[in-house]
């Protein structure tokens, strides 16, 4: 349906008159430093009686690998044959090549899969376990998310309600696939926000003396409600090590500034009073480390010396709310891939 192309690796489908077949011809271009030789790699990745069904099939029907791990060839080729194989069809392939980090990890391949398997003649166990046999050979990891189960998340908020109207607006347009099951605040102030949207509104005070019991009953209320995406819509408190380390690469955080620059508190009156001309907004995930974490999603915005703090938040508030979006769509569907401390993020 449609394919990626890169510098480092590209991939062409043609479809075989003849045939009827999708022929995926894999070649890989390695830099002059590269220990690894390139090489060709070819193969059937749908036949054409399915390929009318795999364009128009349902997100219903999708399921999506992600796999990541040293770079080689014939990794693409690999999953593909082996997805084909049991009657799955390939809806989008996106790869990437990475020697950023080389001299630790030597070059990097990191890829996602959307396959269509409405036709698939085998148990999802099965291609589960074939999956994972195939990442063991290759020295990768892989995550296989089927598609047929919406994620339930939790908002954390505080006073700011912006990017709360925005990702329940969003939710209720259909623009993000998950069951926003409650919200959560240290503040009564956006319970009014919740109950327009008939979502559950809990209130947990914290202060230094019982931030910990607070963050042990908020945690025992994610348990209750099968939580699996916390998102901190402007949530003003910090969360404890133990809280982030529960869900880890699972908890995604809107920070005002364009991080690195300006972390912590009141980032708007700190870009003022450095007279900047860019302000920016950071979806990251959270970490031990404040506002250290992945980051998945930034924005920009130009100021002047015109423009008063006031102006800055105004213009930031914006960027906030849209970034947060994105990243929190971003993750739903798939489409990121952590390594150390950065965020591969597929395109939609």
């Amino acid at each position: 349906r449609k394919i990626s192309r890169r510098s480092i690796l590209s991939i062409r489908f043609s479809q075989s008159a003849a045939g009827g077949v999708l022929v995926a011809n894999q070649t890989r271009h390695h830099s002059s430093h590269s220990p690894q030789a390139s090489g060709v790699v070819s193969g059937s990745l749908s036949g054409a009686k399915g390929v009318s069904k795999i364009l128009n099939s349902s997100t219903n029907n999708c399921a999506r690998l992600l796999v990541k791990g040293p770079d080689a060839s014939g990794i693409v080729a690999s999953y593909s044959q082996l997805l084909y194989g049991h009657g799955c069809g390939i809806v989008d392939c996106a790869s990437e090549s990475s020697e950023s980090d080389y001299e630790i990890d030597g070059r990097m391949f990191f890829q996602r899969i959307v396959f269509d398997h409405s036709s698939m003649q085998a148990t999802k166990e099965l291609i589960e376990k074939e999956v994972e046999d195939m990442s063991f050979k290759f020295g990768m990891g892989s995550q296989l998310s089927w598609g047929d189960t919406k994620r339930n998340i939790a908002i954390f908020v505080s006073k700011y309600d912006h990017c709360l109207w925005e990702l329940l607006l969003r939710h209720r347009a259909g623009e993000l696939a998950c069951n926003i099951k409650v919200i959560i605040s240290n503040h009564e102030n956006l319970r009014p926000v919740a109950n327009t949207f008939k979502v559950p509104y809990f209130v947990f005070a914290m202060s230094k003396e019982t931030k910990l019991q607070g963050e042990n009953k908020q945690m025992e209320l994610l348990r209750e409600h099968n939580i699996d995406l916390l998102v901190l819509a402007r949530y003003m408190q910090v969360l404890s090590p133990q809280f982030c380390s529960t869900y880890p690469h699972n908890i995604i955080n809107i920070h005002h500034s364009f991080l690195p620059a300006f972390t912590g508190g009141s980032p708007y009156h700190r870009t003022h009073e450095r007279g900047v001309k860019l302000i920016g907004a950071t979806a990251h995930y959270a970490t031990m480390d404040l506002d250290e974490g992945p980051i998945i999603e930034q924005d920009i915005n130009r100021v002047s010396h015109r423009d008063d703090v006031k102006d800055l938040i105004r213009k930031g508030r914006t960027l906030e709310k849209n970034v947060l979006v994105s990243a929190v769509k971003a993750h739903l569907e798939d489409r990121i891939i952590v390594h150390r401390n950065k965020c591969i993020v597929f395109a939609e």
